[in-house]
């Protein structure tokens, strides 16, 4: 299944997204909607509750007084700290019944207000942001859901900042405005990336060939890459020696094609094959055949493993390299040497751009690859000779 994790500032309208997802047929697991199921009257929860925060925090008919519990809850770090000790285990497990019960072809949409309070974007395979300005979302606490201004401002200060909302938003959904604005923007996000993206997964489909295309440096590029790599190293666990940022986006001021290359390396190619289902599962589906690195300075070839990314929206190529064979050292050598070196970069674009232009009709990166490989020989050369004269080590 596709694990779509909802989230946003509290007062953004996640429930708006949340529901025209649900309308297209996505399962919809909501964590506000468990949270309260957990701490009913006669449950464990409630009863934890009451404990820690009085018997004031109990209606007259022995319900949840949630604004009672909110004010003591939110009034300090430690408090909500206790409040969340008690409450995240419990929606947790239900979650985790309720995931494990979704089809296999299902585009499964969690929508959980702390998924980043709670690290947990990579548990998911995409991640999808609502947003809107900090005083849009105050108001509507205060007007729509009846909320004293001083708790919602408090409620809004113990959440994530927006630095922090955009450093793991795979999409962000501006909901600021009218409701048909953003409702368009998840049709779209339905149709074009979420339908495709399950498939891809599902039926381990590789990205399709197309003509070399250069872009200019995109300063996005490492905060994308690094949202994939966390889930990559979520996936490899300890298998992983390292998981990197590789290629030309790695490379500030450098253009490249629009697809980040990115590197695990293992012990052995044993580990990789150990980990290809994991990694196909969680949106970086296996490549078929043969794939190897061609060995630089000695004959042969280095054999290594290939993983697409599911995500159409996100191209990434996943190479899989063991410590078996130099390849690894050298994918992360050359990009560090042409971050040290600017005139090499420039030279390196100039070449990127002229093979880009002469194969531009090709269909397919093999010639674009082929014919700038000469130049990129020589300068593995060179990036060598750089790394023993100045100590260079991965």
């Amino acid at each position: 299944m596709l694990r779509v994790g909802l989230t946003g500032g509290i007062g953004a309208g996640k429930s708006t997204v949340a529901n025209r997802l649900s309308e297209h047929g996505a399962v919809l697991i909501d964590s506000d909607k468990i949270a309260r199921e957990v701490v009913e009257p006669g449950t464990p929860g409630l009863a934890e509750l009451v404990e820690a925060f009085g018997e004031d925090i109990l209606a007259a008919d022995g319900a949840l007084d949630r604004a009672v519990l909110a004010a003591k809850a939110f009034a300090d770090e430690e408090s909500r700290k206790r409040l969340n000790s008690i409450v995240h285990p419990k929606v947790g497990a239900r979650t985790a019944e309720l995931m494990a019960g979704a089809a296999p072809d299902a585009i499964v949409v969690h929508d959980i207000p702390l998924l980043v309070e709670g690290g947990l974007a990579p548990m998911y395979h995409l991640v999808v942001m609502v947003d809107a300005p900090e005083e849009v979302r105050l108001r509507r606490l205060v007007e729509t859901r009846g909320m004293p201004e001083t708790d919602a401002r408090a409620r809004i200060k113990a959440q994530a900042t927006t630095d922090q909302r955009r450093a793991v938003a795979d999409v962000w959904l501006d909901n600021s405005g009218a409701p048909d604005i953003v409702l368009a923007d998840v049709d779209a996000l339905w149709a074009d990336r979420l339908t495709p993206f399950e498939a891809n997964v599902r039926l381990r489909k590789p990205r399709a060939p197309m003509s070399p295309k250069i872009a200019p440096y995109d300063e996005t590029w490492p905060a994308q890459a690094e949202r994939a790599l966390a889930r990559i190293r979520v996936v490899a666990g300890e298998n992983a020696v390292r998981v990197d940022h590789i290629g030309s986006t790695s490379v500030p001021g450098l253009p490249a094609k629009d697809i980040l290359d990115l590197q695990l390396t293992v012990a052995t190619l044993d580990k990789a094959d150990g980990l290809a289902d994991a990694l196909s599962d969680a949106g970086f589906p296996r490549a078929e055949g043969e794939w190897f690195d061609d060995a630089h300075g000695e004959d042969g070839t280095w054999p290594k493993r290939f993983h697409f990314g599911g995500d159409p929206r996100r191209p990434v190529n996943l190479h899989v390299r063991s410590q078996e064979t130099p390849a690894w050292r050298l994918a992360l050598l050359f990009p560090e040497w042409l971050r040290q070196n600017p005139d090499e970069r420039d030279a390196y674009a100039a070449v990127k751009n002229a093979m880009a232009a002469k194969h531009a009709g090709d269909g397919t990166v093999e010639g674009y690859t082929d014919e700038k490989q000469d130049w990129v020989d020589k300068a593995f050369a060179r990036a060598n000779a750089w790394a023993e004269s100045t100590g260079w080590t991965p």
